[in-house]
């Protein structure tokens, strides 16, 4: 199959960027008929990170398997904001890095492989309710000695986390539930509902996450979540309700919105 048929037939699918998944596959693939397979599963609507067995993420690939939600180009936008806070630690110790950070609602990991890539000396550490998920993570993470844990938000934690950790990133679901219906068949069909639906108004996982994590963040500590652009001004509220100093950020080139909350520990 030459590029230009692949293209036509990726496009003929729908596929908005014919021209790059076309030249992903063809690398992928070991040999003509496992690219036939390859672009069948693509046009039935199979997700090509699970097709080829990564993502491309902030720089990096990440191993994602069939069913693990993919991470997109706008939660990079998380991994930019905790670079920032990571960078002025930096700065205002004058010595290497001595942080831990938690990348929750972790998916394949993605957010914590590249923080861990930023930052050698980070402790990482990564948790998702999907048992898939955390497989992946851990896969991604091992090279970074990142754990990864699977349970219910937090409560799969180690105790003697509690307290320590600096930055807690989270990509929680947060698009309404009667929202999902008209979400893009890839996700709808193909990604698990835990880790798109965020209730009645998407922000569930958001108000259960900013009330359990002071309990676990340092004095100082910043909690980061992924939002939308309409649902920014209620995550910014949830993060006051539960004791952060928050405001909302947002990328015009990552198309990302997040909420940036500061832990005082109560002083």
């Amino acid at each position: 199959m030459t590029a230009a048929t692949l293209v036509a037939r990726l496009r003929a699918a729908g596929c908005v960027y014919a021209e790059d998944e076309a030249e992903i596959l063809l690398e992928a693939a070991r040999s003509a008929q496992e690219l036939d397979t390859m672009v069948q599963r693509r046009v039935e609507g199979l997700p090509l990170e699970h097709i080829v067995g990564w993502a491309a993420f902030h720089g990096l690939r990440i191993k994602v398997a069939p069913g693990v939600f993919v991470p997109r180009l706008r939660t990079e936008f998380l991994v930019v904001q905790a670079a920032q806070i990571l960078r002025r630690l930096q700065r205002t110790t004058g010595r290497g890095l001595n942080a831990v950070a938690l990348d929750l609602c972790c998916g394949s990991g993605a957010i914590a492989a590249a923080l861990g890539a930023e930052f050698p000396g980070l402790e990482i550490h990564a948790a998702d309710i999907d048992q898939a998920a955390v497989e992946c993570a851990a896969e991604n993470l091992a090279h970074l000695s990142g754990a990864a844990y699977c349970g219910d938000l937090l409560a799969p934690l180690p105790p003697d986390l509690r307290g320590r950790i600096g930055i807690i990133t989270a990509n929680a679901p947060y698009v309404p539930t009667q929202d999902i219906a008209f979400m893009p068949q890839e996700a709808r069909f193909f990604e698990p509902d835990a880790a798109l639906n965020g209730g009645d108004d998407g922000l569930d996982i958001q108000r259960r996450i900013a009330a359990d994590a002071p309990e676990w963040l340092r004095p100082g500590g910043h909690l980061i979540m992924e939002t939308s652009p309409t649902q920014a001004a209620e995550s910014v509220r949830i993060l006051e309700r539960n004791g952060f100093r928050a405001s909302s950020v947002h990328s015009e080139v990552l198309d990302g919105t997040a909420v940036v909350g500061l832990f005082s520990g109560g002083d």
